[in-house]
């Protein structure tokens, strides 16, 4: 896969840095190829998520977009399934500690705590575990899980002791599961293919013989 330096982001946002979006706005980060697969090859969740996303809720495409898609599972890996275990622990003692959190104070208001962000931390601890152990990322997420998901936020929300208590659980058994080796992921993504079908993808783009 070609490395280099840090290759600048596309930024477009419609509020300016630091302030909230609300309905309608945008929010845009835009990477170039290379680094988006190094974010994907690592693991990162935003990175992997749309390479499974149902072709239904996919509005737009290419062929070099499709062939990417068609090459999921070699981003698959125990590295990765590690990557979402350290993003949702971040999320955790954020939530706890309060600092960093996004800027949703009607909710801690409501509810004691910022429901949706550990909405998002719980998510992250079930995908993860569907990784490690079936070594795939359904989306949606399988209704059980996706309900449990939908309890923490907006409605229905539980304490957060209980909250937090379902995340320790879920990750421990992926922590458990990538200790023991009971789980179908390889240990590190599949990069030879990766990288060959970047070279091919760039060479394609640019028009390169």
């Amino acid at each position: 896969m070609p490395t280099g330096g840090t290759e600048p982001a596309t930024v477009a946002r419609s509020q300016p840095e630091g302030a909230r979006s609300g309905p309608g706005d945008t929010d845009l980060v835009a990477y170039t190829l290379r680094k988006y697969l190094r974010l994907a090859v690592k693991g990162n969740p935003t990175a992997l998520l749309p390479l499974f996303a149902p072709s239904r809720d996919v509005l737009t495409t290419t062929p070099l977009g499709d062939e990417l898609r068609g090459l999921a599972p070699a981003f698959l890996s125990r590295q990765a399934a590690q990557r979402f275990l350290g993003f949702m622990r971040g999320q955790r003692e954020r939530l706890v500690t309060g600092r960093d959190t996004p800027n949703r104070p009607e909710l801690v208001a409501r509810h004691g705590y910022d429901s949706k962000y550990a909405s998002h931390a719980l998510r992250l601890a079930y995908q993860g575990l569907e990784i490690t152990r079936d070594g795939t990322l359904t989306l949606p997420m399988p209704d059980a899980e996706r309900q449990r998901v939908l309890e923490v936020s907006p409605a229905g929300v539980p304490e957060l002791a209980s909250v937090l208590a379902e995340i320790d659980a879920v990750a421990g058994e992926v922590a458990d599961r990538l200790a023991t080796g009971r789980t179908p992921l390889p240990e590190h993504a599949d990069v030879a293919a990766i990288g060959a079908w970047s070279i091919s993808a760039h060479r394609r783009h640019w028009g390169w013989s």
